[in-house]
């Protein structure tokens, strides 16, 4: 690796901290940039992911004041986390590496079609919150939560969007704290999955390395900084480079 891919390695790790703490998805920016470098899928997102683990940390410590009061339900949530990330993290170890080829692109576009949906969803979430249930949602909204650990221990831009659509909708709550919440389960979701990486899966470490770090320095300026930026700027940036990655791995497969 030379200077100059560890500087835009760096540079796309500060940007997914920024953006993870301003809208989400960080990963739309830092998946992008290793494919861009040269680097084979799969071997990009186990980097990507085991890189992006400190930042989820960071946030998840950043909202502990919301997080008050609610340790029933993470215990309950964290669960189906838990192992929708093992489940997500052995499909991507265990699937052929053409197979992730072919799904990513439909993922990463997904992802995109999620962050632009985000205002709207915020809007019906709160909107929702009055007509929303008191109680955790029961077994569908668990296995709702099941089933988004299982695609972020896959491949995991987004899910975030997807969990606070599905408690806007379900649940009663203040929406900081329901953040709070979410937070907690993706940094599950990646936790897990990063430790299945490390223990069977080829690492490039000094790319999550550097991942890492430039996404701890990112998650602190955009708490600080990225709330000045228009959020529709943000999302524009996201989604440009998710369909231009999107087209990149058609082209190549």
């Amino acid at each position: 690796m030379d200077l100059l891919e560890a500087v835009a390695i760096g540079a796309a790790g500060v940007a997914a901290g920024g953006m993870n703490a301003v809208v989400g998805s960080g990963t739309l920016i830092t998946f992008p940039t290793l494919l861009a470098l040269g680097y084979p899928p799969v071997l990009a997102n186990v980097s990507n992911n085991i890189g992006l683990v400190p930042g989820t940390l960071s946030a998840a410590y950043g909202y502990r004041r919301e997080l008050r009061g609610q340790r029933a339900r993470l215990l309950r949530f964290g669960t189906a986390s838990l192992l929708g990330g093992l489940a997500g993290a052995l499909l991507l170890l265990n699937l052929p590496g053409s197979a992730f080829r072919r799904i990513v692109p439909v993922l990463i576009l997904t992802a995109c079609l999620l962050v632009l949906l985000q205002p709207r969803l915020n809007r019906w979430t709160k909107s929702r919150q009055g007509a929303g249930s008191r109680t955790d949602g029961g077994v569908p909204v668990w296995l709702g939560v099941l089933g988004t650990g299982v695609y972020g221990g896959y491949f995991g831009a987004a899910q975030g969007v997807l969990l606070m659509g599905m408690f806007g909708a379900v649940l009663r709550d203040d929406l900081q704290r329901l953040n709070a919440a979410k937070n907690v389960l993706a940094s599950l979701v990646n936790g897990i999955a990063a430790v299945v990486f490390i223990a069977v899966a080829d690492v490039d470490w000094a790319v999550a390395a550097l991942i890492a770090a430039g996404s701890t320095a990112g998650g602190l300026i955009g708490a600080r900084v990225g709330r000045r930026l228009p959020p529709a700027v943000l999302r524009g940036v996201i989604v440009t480079v998710g369909v231009t990655a999107s087209v990149f791995l058609i082209a190549r497969s």
